[in-house]
Order: C-alpha cells, then structure tokens, then sequence
C-alpha cells in the first residue's frame, strides 16, 4: 500500500515519492521506522556490522550480519543466506546505531543472529520473490480446506513463502493445543514443499493482516504497536465507556488498545475526587452516584426524594465530602442542593487561528413548507365537473359497421358466427305444456300467464340473449 503522496510500484517501492518504502507518513510499509542517520552525511569509525531486514512489507522483522566491506543503504532489497542451502530475500529497515537501540530494545542478543546478507538482489531475484507471493493467496484458500476436512479447531490467517521456494510458513491462531500431524503430512503432500506451522494471537493476526479500524485509520498493531498489553474491561469503567462488547472489541475479537491510551490520565484525575461516595443520605430523600465528569469537575447524582419525581443532578465534589462527613456521624442534611449550571467551570477552548482564509457563512434559514388544506367545497365542485365531462352511453357516437377480415360483426359490434352454428331443432306444439325453465316465451304466450300474487314464486319472465353495457356514472 502507498501513501497518499506517491504510488506503489510492482516491487512494492514508491514510484512517486522515492523513498524507496520508508516514506515519513508510515503508509507505505507496516511496522515502519525511520532511519534517520542514514540520511546524515556521517561517517561512524566503529559501524555496528548488523542489520534489521523486513518481510513482506513489514508482517517480519529480524536481524542479520554485515560484512565490513559491503555497504548497504535503508530501503535495498538484499539477498539473505539462511543456512543449509537456503535464501530469501528481504528489506532493509535500518542500518548502524539504531539496530543496536532495537535489539537492546527487543532483547535481542548477537549471538542469536545466524543469518548474513549475501549481496543486493537482481532482477531474477526479485522475479523469484513476485512469484513466491503470488502462490500465497492459493495457498492459504487451500490449506483452510485441508484443515476444515480434517474437523481441526483452527484457523489459518496467513502464508508466507521464502523467495526460493522451499519453505512455506503458516501461520494459525487457536484457543489450545491442536495435533496437527496429520495436517503437516496433507499439506506436504498437497504443496510438495517444506511446511513450519507456526501458532500466533489473534492481535498478531490482525498486525500481519492489516486494516481500517472504527476511527478510521489503519490499525495501530500493523502500524507501530509492538507490544501487546492486556486490556480490561475496568479500563472502560474508568473513562466512563458504556460496555458494550461490539463496540469495545477491535477486528481482532479483543478489546481495544487505545482503551488503555488516556486510562493514566483519567485515574490521576479520579484521584481528587472523594471515594466511597456511591450513596448520599438526606432528611428529605437519597442520592445514588452515576458518574464523575472529570471535565466539567461535578459529580452526578440521581436524587430521589420522599415526594416527588427523582432527578438528576451535579454537585460539587466540595457538597459532597461535607455530606458524607455528616453521614458518617450519623446526621443528615436537610436536603441536598445541586449546583447550578452557570457555576460550574468549564475549561476555556484553546484560540485556533484560522491560516488557510476560509470564512464562515451564515446559517441558512430555511422557511417550512406549510401543507395547504384541501377545501371540502372545492372537492364538491370536481367531482360535479368530472361527472358532466363524462359522456353517457346515449351520446356516444354510431359505431360503424365496416366489416373487418375474418369476422362479421352484428349492430352491437359483435361477432356474427350463424353459419357456424349447429343447426336447431324444429318448434314443437306447446299449447298443451307449461313453459320450462330458462326457455324463450313469445310476447302473445306472456300476456296469457297471470301475474304472480303475493306469498308465491315469482313467474318466469322473459330472459335476454345478452346484457348491455351500463353507462359510466
């Protein structure tokens, strides 16, 4: 990754700015420090012939020999000799004295230190590195599949491969002791190379991964956190952080670092206010403690009186120790007075000075748009328009009997299809016979059926072929 003033080239150096990976604004290497003796044109007569190399951009860090007549500069990619046969390539991040200030910073003897830099890397070598990184990614989605088929409680965050590759480390986080044996045998089986399975924490899992936490910047263990202290959730107590597990814990499952960053300051200013304060005793009611604002410098009380509603209230950590005083002596007081908000002291904001000649503009106000009411009348008045705009089925206009092709159509438009009809049987004699149900009665026979009375079933009525549409209301 790059910061925001240069790109990243292929080889992971910066093409814009030119500091070769070690930029100050620490985005274009994890872990990055700055070697600023480098920078000065000194000669040391007693040069400390060790150095500190990274790998893969920062995830490792470790320290090898220096011959005396090579000279190497901060940022040189170098070739390593790891010992039987093997080598890798790798970074240089510092050179000189500060090596000998980080290894006595990390605990870090000489006599540890096995490795030494052969020589400055070509361009085959680093050919050789690109296509070790590139067989990481495959690697890693493959030996997560070996271990969930194996039922292994583990996770596998991370593969690192040498640049020679003949070696790849792996890199796992679990809560205990897993028999990975069979696990080793499927891997080499699987990668033909030589396999180290290596356990890590979660918050070294999360530093060689990388990532943006919740105040948006990158996160402190993949940028210059080193060592790891425990967090509690006490820590969030004390600054008066609701516990919230979701919102204390980081992308690691852990609880924040930065809980632990301001906690000195908040307990030496805790330190000035009274202790065992939790409950004050009234005549008139009890107040139990909420919290303690270090800022404004009061105290937060939820009051209950005997009668009436209970409130919150501030009081001054002087009211507070008179009260308790008395509480411990047996008296109360007769009721407990807040402090009013205009007393309390706030600290003054610092003056900014505005350099860039920016101005403020004024607040727009904005005037609300007020909905108008729909006036019942004028509703009335529509719906009378809408129905003359209609017109009935009277005054449509004649349709026109056109004929069309492939259908014949009658005075309503319909199709005429006699000729296709079945043909009817012949009339029979129905003087004698009552009229049946659903049949067609002639006007003469109507006239002949008497009306039918009150308390009987109505009498058959003529029925129609069809019905006609019923004009639009």
């Amino acid at each position: 990754m790059g910061c925001s003033g240069c790109s990243t080239g292929k080889n992971g150096t910066p093409t814009g700015c030119g500091d070769k990976g070690h930029c100050s604004s620490g985005g274009c290497n994890k872990l990055n420090t700055y070697d600023w003796l480098t920078v000065l044109d000194l000669e040391d007569p007693n040069q400390f012939h060790f150095a500190e190399v990274s790998f893969k951009n920062g995830a490792r860090k470790t320290f090898f020999k220096v011959h005396e007549h090579y000279q190497y500069t901060t940022g040189d990619l170098v070739v390593l000799d790891l010992g039987n046969g093997n080598w890798d390539v790798g970074r240089v991040s510092l050179m000189g004295e500060l090596v000998r200030l980080q290894m006595k910073k990390k605990n870090f003897k000489e006599d540890r230190i096995a490795g030494e830099i052969l020589r400055k890397a070509n361009h085959r070598d680093i050919e050789r590195m690109t296509e070790s990184r590139n067989l990481e990614k495959p690697s890693l989605i493959k030996a997560r599949v070996i271990a969930r088929n194996l039922s292994l409680d583990m996770k596998i965050g991370d593969v690192e491969y040498q640049a020679d590759q003949k070696k790849a480390t792996f890199f796992y986080t679990a809560d205990g002791w897993v028999d990975f044996r069979e696990l080793v045998k499927s891997y080499a089986k699987e990668f033909k190379i030589k396999i180290e399975m290596r356990q890590i924490g979660s918050r070294q899992e999360s530093a060689r991964i990388g990532g943006i936490g919740s105040c948006g910047r990158e996160l402190c263990c993949s940028t210059w956190l080193t060592d790891f202290k425990s967090v509690s959730t006490n820590a969030a107590r004390y600054q008066n952080i609701a516990i919230n597990q979701s919102k204390l814990s980081g992308q690691c499952g852990r609880l924040k670092c930065c809980l632990n960053y301001e906690l000195d300051m908040y307990i030496e200013e805790l330190e000035k206010y009274p202790n065992d304060v939790e409950v004050l005793r009234a005549r008139n009611g009890t107040a139990n403690l909420v919290k303690v604002d270090i800022f404004k410098g009061v105290l937060y009380y939820l009051y209950e009186p005997n009668k009436g509603r209970s409130i919150v209230m501030p009081i001054s950590p002087e009211e507070v120790r008179r009260i308790k005083a008395m509480n411990d002596k047996g008296q109360m007081p007769d009721d407990i007075i807040a402090v009013e908000e205009n007393h309390i002291e706030t600290k003054p904001e610092d003056e900014f000075v505005d350099v860039t000649g920016a101005f403020e503009l004024p607040i727009e106000k904005r005037k609300k748009k007020k909905k108008k009411k729909k006036n019942p009348n004028q509703m009335q008045g529509a719906e009378i328009t809408n129905q003359q705009n209609q017109p009935n089925q009277q005054n449509r206009p004649p349709q026109s009997n056109s004929p069309q092709q492939g259908t014949n159509r009658n005075q309503q438009g319909r199709p005429d299809n006699r000729e296709n009809r079945p043909p009817q049987r012949p009339p029979e004699n129905r003087d004698n016979q009552a009229p049946k149900q659903n049949e067609r009665i002639n006007d003469d026979e109507r006239k002949d059926i008497p009306p039918s009375e009150p308390g009987q079933p109505p009498s058959n009525k003529k029925k129609k072929w069809f019905h006609k549409k019923k004009p639009n209301q």
